[in-house]
């Protein structure tokens, strides 16, 4: 089959200008040219205001339908709009999968008073109070949706912890205080325990709450026709309900549903041990690949490029890891921000597109850019897409022999025309390499698909080429069209 590529297509700093949604659907045709299979979708449900990125989720069940925090539509644009941008996909053969965010809502309709105790943010099991009255934002009537698709309320009783008093003013953690409150225990242990990120914190050992969320799952698979999920925060949601819903979805639509999940800790046994836990249920975002392709881009020359997936998902795991660069945690200005510098992108992209193991994901920000000074490289990463799309199959025959120079060779494959390819990759000064395609390819001419160099190389009677690669950069030596 053909090699699968995911696109993420947003970044953070996007207009509010309703549009990405058109956009997306007139970009669908070179999508599928460029051998995109499926695009990621930012958050799509109305959240607490219009002009947000999608992670702080009011209304699951307002896809940009109602009147509701002062617009109807999102940052992105209506639903009749997001519609036609999944047909449009469809149509053009591109998959979709839904950026899902299940671990907090925002944007309450009202307060409560309830008991709460306030918790240390640095140790989430240490109480700092005894249980007091407080003040939260923890009230969702959807008042503008008037019950259409699930008459579902919420209230401090669907909570685990919210992070304001508005009775004192002030903010901090407060757990909600009853019987069954407790915090999740299969989350992520930094903290003491990690269940608690922001807003108005979901319990999902509340039934009601996990009956509804699954409902509601099927319900936004099936309104929009969808072919995944990506599950954002992961190390805050109890893993249990995770796979419970990953298996409820899948039972109920169909078996092939691809999930990717957020899980961002760059220790790639965390990574490891979650997917063991979810009995392999989804696929992670190497994380611990992402920092090795930014400590490889800050160090230069300095780093090892033998080593660049030692300790990685994709190493230990390559059927469960989607591979990316950056994507709109990572960028600057951001929290997690861990920016691939640009001088390393080509040869990042080179590493996770026309490798064998693993389901690259491309950004947005570096292929159309970043708001704010980060131009995309949106040509480079053309030639990448369509190296991968055209010729990245067969074998793979690895050459990490040098500490700056690195390449490999994919042997090709009778389903696909003139595929095979020889990449090599410099981080250093420009440098050669003798790779082989082996006696098949003896007396071929190959060209690099960059242009960086403009000499071909003729494979001798062994089918070995010796090849070039400029510094700091990446060449892709293949057959000419």
């Amino acid at each position: 089959m053909d090699n699968p590529c995911i696109m993420q297509f947003f970044e953070w700093n996007l207009p509010n200008d309703g549009q990405l949604w058109n956009r997306l659907a007139a970009e669908a045709p070179h999508l599928a040219k460029i051998g995109v299979t499926a695009v990621w979708i930012p958050p799509a449900c109305k959240c607490a205001q219009q002009n947000s990125v999608g992670y702080d989720p009011y209304d699951l069940y307002d896809l940009g339908e109602f009147d509701q925090k002062g617009t109807v539509r999102t940052k992105y644009g209506v639903k009749a709009e997001l519609l036609a941008a999944v047909g449009a996909l469809h149509k053009n053969g591109v998959k979709v999968y839904a950026d899902v965010v299940l671990n907090h809502k925002g944007g309450a309709d009202g307060t409560e008073t309830f008991p709460a105790v306030e918790v240390d943010p640095n140790d989430r099991l240490h109480e700092l109070s005894p249980p007091h009255e407080i003040e939260g934002w923890t009230k969702f009537d959807f008042p503008g949706r008037g019950g259409k698709y699930s008459g579902f309320r919420w209230d401090h009783t669907h909570f685990t912890a919210t992070d304001r008093d508005e009775k004192t003013g002030k903010n901090a953690i407060f757990k909600v205080y009853g019987e069954g409150k407790v915090w999740a225990e299969h989350v992520d242990s930094e903290k003491n325990n990690f269940d608690y990120l922001m807003l108005a914190d979901i319990d999902y050992h509340n039934g009601c709450v996990a009956d509804e969320i699954k409902r509601w799952a099927l319900w936004f698979v099936n309104e929009l026709g969808l072919d995944g999920f990506r599950l954002d925060a992961l190390k805050h949601i109890d893993q249990g309900f995770v796979k419970d819903l990953i298996g409820h979805v899948r039972r109920n639509t169909r078996q092939d549903f691809f999930v990717v999940g957020e899980y961002w800790r760059p220790e790639e046994r965390k990574l490891i041990e979650f997917i063991d836990r979810s009995d392999q249920s989804l696929q992670l975002f190497d994380v611990s690949l992402h920092f090795r392709l930014h400590q490889a881009s800050h160090a230069g020359r300095d780093y090892d490029l033998r080593g660049i997936f030692n300790d990685t998902l994709l190493a230990h795991n390559p059927f469960r890891a989607v591979t990316f660069v950056d994507n709109h945690d990572s960028q600057p200005g951001q929290a997690l921000e861990s920016w691939v510098l640009d001088w390393f992108k080509p040869l990042a992209y080179a590493l996770i597109l026309l490798r064998r193991d693993g389901i690259p994901c491309v950004f947005y920000g570096d292929y159309y850019g970043v708001a704010g000074g980060y131009p995309g490289m949106k040509d480079m990463l053309d030639i990448l897409l369509k190296a991968r799309k055209t010729r990245a199959y067969g074998e793979q025959n690895d050459y990490f022999d040098h500490g700056n120079v690195v390449g490999w060779v994919r042997g090709g494959d009778e389903a696909h025309k003139n595929s095979g390819l020889a990449a090599l990759l410099s981080s250093g000064d420009a440098g050669t390499k003798k790779m082989s395609f082996g006696r098949a390819w003896a007396g071929r001419e190959l060209i690099d698909l960059t242009g960086g160099q403009k000499e071909t190389v003729r494979l001798n009677d062994e089918g070995t080429g010796t090849f070039t690669v400029g510094g700091g950069s990446v060449a892709v030596w293949a057959l000419p069209e």
